[in-house]
């Protein structure tokens, strides 16, 4: 029993570190009974959710064991689940012993993000090009690029104060209305739909839309309403950030029009 709840915990352990890091329900599901499947575990069922993941090995057997992970919805490493992905390849092609899977599985966790200065640059980069892609002028790129960088900061330095993502996405889109509206303010001739719009880029929904979609074409309904669900507030929170931000600058005395 000892060796069948090991290669069940470590199958149920890729599974969650895939879910944490972004990856597809399918994605998950299939890397668990993959692995479960090399390691010759004959009887086995597992069932993911884009946040818990349920298995169970050797049901008929005495060596029988179940496993229940809640796995909450987190950020995407499209790095960590590439070395996942290679890690469960080789299992699969017993390229990589059980001993050896632990260790290799520590070391695709712990991949470290990238550092501070590049998140906050290309976070300005994409923002800056969203703003000119979307009928922004030069101005309004370069506007757009740097209250771009300024999201990223509030967002690094609110990641661990903040533990609401619904406030974090608010209090996101609010400061990046009000510094295109004070540049407007200030006499900088820009279109502030067009800077408030490319700005706005790093908060907008789009892996877990796509995601959700994903998921509801593999037949996967419920996870994929779950992260329908999250895109759709986290835009809702982003609306209420800028509607209230604009709302409050139309009523400021010797505001610039809007129109």
């Amino acid at each position: 029993m000892a060796v069948t709840k090991e290669i069940l915990t470590l199958a149920v352990e890729m599974g969650d570190a895939l879910l944490r890091n972004g990856a597809e329900v399918y994605r998950a599901e299939d890397t668990v009974l993959h692995i479960l499947e090399a390691y010759e575990i004959k009887d086995f069922d597992v069932y993911v959710l884009s946040n818990g993941i349920f298995a169970s090995a050797d049901e008929n057997t005495e060596d029988a064991c179940s496993m229940t992970r809640h796995v909450p919805l987190g950020k995407t490493h499209l790095g960590r689940i590439a070395a996942l992905n290679q890690l469960s390849r080789e299992i699969c092609s017993h390229e990589c012993s059980l001993i050896d899977a632990w260790t290799r599985l520590e070391e695709c966790k712990n991949i470290p993000v990238s550092k501070i200065s590049v998140r906050i640059f290309f976070c300005g980069l994409g923002s800056g090009s969203f703003g000119y892609l979307l009928g922004g002028t030069l101005p309004d790129a370069v506007l757009s690029f740097f209250i771009g960088m300024l999201l990223q900061v509030f967002l690094i330095a609110t990641d661990h104060r903040l533990d609401s993502k619904f406030l974090t996405n608010i209090l996101g889109s609010a400061l990046v209305t009000t510094l295109s509206l004070f540049a407007l303010w200030i006499g900088i001739p820009i279109m502030q739909d067009k800077v408030i719009i490319g700005a706005i880029m790093p908060l907008v929904p789009g892996i877990a839309l796509t995601t959700s979609i994903r998921d509801l074409f593999n037949g996967d309904y419920l996870s994929g309403a779950i992260h329908m669900i999250d895109a759709i507030l986290t835009a809702f929170c982003i609306a209420i950030g800028v509607g209230a931000i604009i709302t409050l600058y139309r009523f400021l005395p010797g505001g610039i029009s809007l129109l």
